[in-house]
């Protein structure tokens, strides 16, 4: 059977604090199920981390933060989906945080809004008011590999926990593949 765990050595994640980001581990309590392992920072990018790790890419997560602009007013989400998925940022995403405009977030706002490093951003402690929106596909793939704040580890946690943080929402974001 197919693991998103890969080759990694997984611990209780709350018991390994020090490779958690501040935020992250502030909020881990969410999370019952994640277990974290360490990994090589320089393998943090998805393709990496699957090839190195044998964490197959249909069980990894990707967290990206992007922002909407209506009327002055700037709107925050983090968004969460399969890595062999694209989420559909300028329809569906911009029309739930009701944007006329929406970009992802620039790294080094995304990284100071956080507390987070930019390539492990996760849905676990992030600011009050930001949604997390979370693909369907994501709660369907069980156990996904997440980030974990930090380049250098990684979490594997139970995505109906994930669509049960508060700011969560669960929704059809992937887009369709694209014809081969």
């Amino acid at each position: 059977m197919t693991s998103a765990a890969g080759t990694l050595t997984w611990t209780p994640a709350a018991e390994r604090p020090e490779l958690l980001a501040a935020p992250v581990a502030a909020a881990i309590e969410a999370l019952p199920s994640a277990r974290v392992a360490r990994i090589d920072p320089e393998l943090a990018d998805t393709e990496a981390f699957c090839a190195a790790y044998g964490s197959p890419p249909q069980f990894s997560a990707n967290c990206v933060v992007v922002a909407g602009r209506r009327g002055g007013e700037t709107r925050r989400a983090a968004v969460l989906v399969l890595a062999t998925g694209r989420a559909d940022i300028n329809n569906v995403v911009r029309r739930h945080i009701d944007a006329r405009k929406i970009s992802f977030a620039p790294m080094d706002e995304a990284v100071e809004l956080s507390g987070m490093e930019y390539g492990g951003i996760t849905p676990v402690g992030l600011p009050d008011g930001w949604p997390v929106l979370v693909d369907e596909g994501v709660v369907a793939a069980g156990e996904v590999v997440i980030g974990s704040g930090l380049r250098g580890s990684k979490l594997l946690v139970d995505a109906a926990e994930l669509a049960a943080l508060p700011a969560a929402e669960v929704l059809a974001l992937a887009l369709p593949p694209a014809p081969a």
